[in-house]
């Protein structure tokens, strides 16, 4: 069966928000989310113009990253191998490597005129309905170790490891993704936090994932 998936690395991990849900999200968290820490509860939808203002910049992230050009977004036929969780989806694939939530901002970096890149999401929407298509995602994703995509007949291998993690926001998801292709890999790290009614997906090679996280985080919910 062949799904509509984004074709660059980043991309596939946005794949169909109609996964069978199953939760495996963690709660419980020790860190204070925005409502708990303003003693109201966080405004139900952001409009994208105010998620856009959220998002680090350079000034940021410091020296040596720079924005990666927007390049228009692609889509083709994907055939997804050896993952039922993901073959059997159907229905419509989120597209440019976003998540299908209607409020929403991405920034994406180079750092050090390297390959490593990192990204960041913002979306806004009913904390279920975030919890529910994130937890989906993350499900499919994780839920196969190994399996294959070939887009325009080049096949990908693709490995997937459900990570610890952080406990920031009152949800959280971590996984490390690896893609191989022509005898060379590429590991994109993707931690995603639910704060109230915000999601924040942050994306790219692990160190740098690591780095901005918690900053990014900050900026996304600031209790002023």
């Amino acid at each position: 069966m062949r799904v509509r998936v984004a074709t660059t690395a980043l991309g596939i991990t946005a794949v169909l928000l109609a996964v069978p849900a199953c939760s495996t999200a963690t709660t419980g968290s020790k860190h204070q989310t925005s409502s708990s820490r303003t003693g109201k509860p966080t405004e139900a939808v952001q409009h994208p113009a105010v998620l856009g203002a959220r998002l680090l910049d350079q000034s940021d992230l410091g020296s040596g990253y720079l924005p990666k050009p927007e390049r228009p977004a692609q889509h083709d036929d994907v055939t997804v191998i050896g993952c039922p969780a993901l073959s059997e989806l159907g229905g419509d694939a989120a597209t440019g490597g976003t998540l299908a939530f209607p409020n929403k901002a991405k920034a994406d970096f180079t750092y050090g005129g390297s390959s490593l890149e990192i990204s960041e999401e913002l979306y806004s929407d009913s904390a279920k309905k975030l919890s529910d298509g994130i937890t989906r995602i993350f499900d499919a994703m994780t839920g196969c170790p190994t399996y294959q995509v070939v887009p325009d007949g080049t096949p990908i291998d693709v490995t997937s490891q459900k990570l610890p993690a952080p406990q920031l926001g009152d949800e959280q998801w971590s996984q490390l993704l690896t893609f191989t292709a022509g005898g060379r890999s590429t590991v994109v790290k993707q931690t995603a936090i639910r704060d109230g009614n915000l999601l924040l997906v942050v994306s790219g090679s692990p160190a740098l994932v690591d780095r901005h996280l918690d900053k990014a985080l900050a900026k996304a919910t600031p209790t002023g």
